[in-house]
C-alpha cells in the first residue's frame, strides 16, 4: 500500500515539474521574440545611417578581394588543364572574376578608410572680398553658407552618436538573449557588433576632433567678414552723409539762383552749371571712396567707355596689333616684306613700327618691275593688317635671302641638255656666296622652328611648252638685291647661249608669204572665165 501511494505521489510531483518547465520555456520564447522584434526595429532605423552604410561598403570591399583573390588562385590552376569539365569551370570562374573586379571598382573608395569621405569637412568658399556695398549682400549669404556647414557636419557628428547608442543597445539585446538560448551565432553577432564599436568609438573621436577645429575655423572666418560689412556699413553711411550734404548745398544754390536770377537764359545755364557740379562732386567721392578697388574701378570704365571702344576700334586693334608685332618677333624694323591691298602687291622695307602703323619705303624689285612701275613711296600699312591680310617678311630672324628664278625656252631642236648644264654652272657660279649664307640661317633656324627640307642649292627643272622647252632655273640671292643677280644671270646665260650653234633661243614668231601660189581650185575658176 505504501508503494503504491509513493509511485503515484512521484508521478504527480514529475507532472507538476514538467508543466511548470513548459511555462518557463514559453515565457522564454515570448522574451526572445520581443528581444528580435527590438532588434529588428533597430536594425530598420539605421538603414539609412551614412556612418553605417560607409562601414558595411568597407566591409564588403574587403570581403570582395579575398573572394577575389580564392578566384584568382582557382583560375590560374585550372588554366593549365585541358578536359572539358575543366574548360566549363575555368569560363564560369572568370566570369565570376569580371564580376568581382567590376564590384571592387565601384567601391574602390572606400580602400583604405571607410570614414574619410565623411569625416572630411568640405573646403570653406573664398571669403567675399567686402569692399563696397554690394558686396554686403554677398557677405552675409557666405555667412549663412559657413553656418549650414557647421550645422551640417555637427548632424553628421549626431548621427554617429546616435548609430553608437543604438548599437551598444542592441548589443545588450543579443546578450539578453544568448543568456535566455545559448548559441553560437548570437555570440558571433555580439563579437562583430563589438569590433564595429571599437571601429565607430575612433570615428567619432577623429570627428568630433575635425569639428572642433572646422567649427573654430569658421568662426574666425565669420567674425572677419562680419568685421568687413560693418566697415563697409559705416564706411557707406558716411559716403551718404556726404552726398546727402552735397544735395542741399545744391538745393540751397538752386533756391538762391531762382530768387535772384530773372533772366530766364542766365537761370537755365545757371541750374546747369550746378547740375553739372552736382554730379561731379558725387562722382569724386563714390571714385575717392573705392578707388583701391581696382576691380570695380576697371567695371565702371568699362562701362562708361564701351561706346567709346566700339567707336575706336581699329584705333584700339591697331594697338593690339603692334603688341603682337613687337612681342610676337614676327617683324622688325629694316625688314623686308611684300603686303597686298586691293589686289596691289607692296615691296619694301621697315623704317618705323608706332602703335598705329608700319612705315614702308619701297624699294625698285621683281614686284615694282612686273606690276606696279612704281617705286620710292612711303606706305603706310595700319597695325590691324596682322590679324587680316598676309604679310611676307623676306629678312625674318636670321633670314637675309630668298629664293628666284628665271625661264627660259629654247626650241625643240636645240640642244638641251647642254644648254641645261650651262645655266646650271652659270646659276652655281653667281649664287655661291648665297648658297652658303643661306644654309647657315637656316641652320640657326632650326632652333625655332621645324624645318624639314633646308636644301639651298640652285635647282633647274624643264617644262615642255607649246612653242619649246622651258628651263626654270632657281637660286637663292640677297632678299634686298635679287635683281641685280637676276640681271647678271640672265646676261651671263644670253652670252653663253649666243656662242652655241645646237642652242637656239625660242620666241613669238609670225611667217608672212607676200607671193602665194594660186591654189586648183583658183586657177579653174580663172580658166572657166576665160
Amino acid at each position: 500500500m505504501i508503494k503504491k501511494f509513493f509511485l503515484v505521489f512521484f508521478i504527480f510531483v514529475n507532472l507538476l515539474c514538467a508543466n511548470e518547465d513548459n511555462v518557463s520555456l514559453e515565457a522564454n520564447r515570448l522574451k526572445i521574440e520581443s528581444l528580435n522584434e527590438k532588434i529588428t526595429q533597430i536594425t530598420e532605423e539605421l538603414k539609412n545611417n551614412i556612418w553605417l552604410i560607409g562601414y558595411e561598403n568597407f566591409v564588403t570591399y574587403n570581403r570582395l578581394l579575398e573572394e577575389l583573390k580564392i578566384v584568382d588562385k582557382k583560375v590560374r590552376r585550372l588554366s593549365k588543364r585541358r578536359d572539358k569539365k575543366s574548360k566549363l569551370k575555368y569560363e564560369e570562374l572568370l566570369k565570376e572574376q569580371d564580376r568581382l573586379e567590376k564590384q571592387i571598382e565601384l567601391l574602390k573608395e572606400y580602400k583604405y578608410s571607410p570614414f574619410i569621405k565623411i569625416i572630411k569637412p568640405d573646403e570653406l568658399e573664398i571669403k567675399p572680398n567686402v569692399t563696397n556695398p554690394f558686396m554686403i549682400i554677398a557677405a552675409f549669404s557666405y555667412i549663412k553658407k559657413l553656418k549650414e556647414d557647421m550645422q551640417s557636419y555637427k548632424s553628421k557628428i549626431e548621427s554617429l552618436d546616435t548609430l553608437i547608442e543604438k548599437l551598444k543597445e542592441k548589443r545588450a539585446l543579443l546578450r539578453e538573449i544568448y543568456k535566455l538560448t545559448p548559441n553560437e551565432e548570437i555570440l558571433k553577432k555580439v563579437k562583430k557588433i563589438e569590433r564595429d564599436l571599437k571601429e565607430f568609438n575612433r570615428a567619432h573621436e577623429l570627428a568630433a576632433t575635425t569639428f572642433e577645429v572646422f567649427s573654430k575655423k569658421i568662426e574666425r572666418t565669420i567674425i572677419e567678414v562680419k568685421d568687413d560689412i560693418t566697415f563697409q556699413v559705416k564706411r557707406a553711411f558716411n559716403i551718404g552723409l556726404f552726398i546727402l550734404v552735397v544735395i542741399v548745398f545744391t538745393l540751397i544754390a538752386k533756391f538762391m539762383i531762382k530768387r535772384y536770377i530773372k533772366d530766364n537764359e542766365r537761370f537755365y545755364m545757371a541750374n546747369k552749371a550746378i547740375n553739372l557740379i552736382n554730379i561731379s562732386l558725387i562722382i569724386i567721392i563714390l571714385l575717392f571712396a573705392y578707388i583701391e578697388n581696382v576691380t570695380y574701378m576697371v567695371t565702371i570704365l568699362g562701362f562708361a567707355s564701351a561706346g567709346i571702344a566700339i567707336a575706336m576700334k581699329d584705333w584700339f586693334m591697331n594697338i593690339l596689333g603692334w603688341m603682337v608685332i613687337v612681342f610676337g618677333g614676327s617683324f622688325k624694323v629694316g625688314d623686308r616684306v611684300k603686303v597686298q591691298k586691293d589686289g596691289l602687291p607692296y615691296v619694301g622695307d621697315i623704317i618705323d613700327i608706332s602703335l598705329q602703323r608700319i612705315t614702308i619705303l619701297e624699294d625698285i624689285t621683281l614686284t615694282t618691275y612686273l606690276q606696279n612701275r612704281r617705286a620710292g613711296r612711303v606706305i603706310f600699312i595700319p597695325n590691324n593688317f596682322v590679324f587680316t591680310t598676309l604679310i611676307a617678311n623676306y629678312t625674318h630672324v636670321t633670314l637675309k635671302t630668298v629664293w628666284d628664278g628665271i625661264d627660259v625656252t629654247i626650241t625643240f631642236d636645240s640642244n638641251y641638255k647642254k644648254a641645261m648644264h650651262i645655266i646650271k654652272e652659270i646659276t652655281k657660279r653667281y649664287s655661291k656666296g648665297y648658297t652658303s649664307i643661306a644654309r647657315r640661317s637656316l641652320g640657326k633656324l632650326r632652333n625655332q622652328y621645324s624645318l624639314k627640307n633646308t636644301n639651298v642649292e640652285p635647282r633647274i627643272f624643264s617644262f615642255l611648252e607649246p612653242h619649246g622647252l622651258t628651263i626654270s632655273t632657281w637660286y637663292m640671292t640677297n632678299s634686298y638685291a635679287a635683281l641685280t643677280l637676276r640681271s647678271s644671270i640672265s646676261a651671263e646665260i644670253i652670252e653663253a647661249f649666243n656662242k652655241e650653234d645646237d642652242i637656239t633661243i625660242a620666241y613669238p614668231r609670225q611667217t608672212i608669204d607676200i607671193n602665194p601660189k594660186p591654189t586648183t581650185v583658183q586657177s579653174n575658176t580663172k580658166e572657166a572665165i576665160n
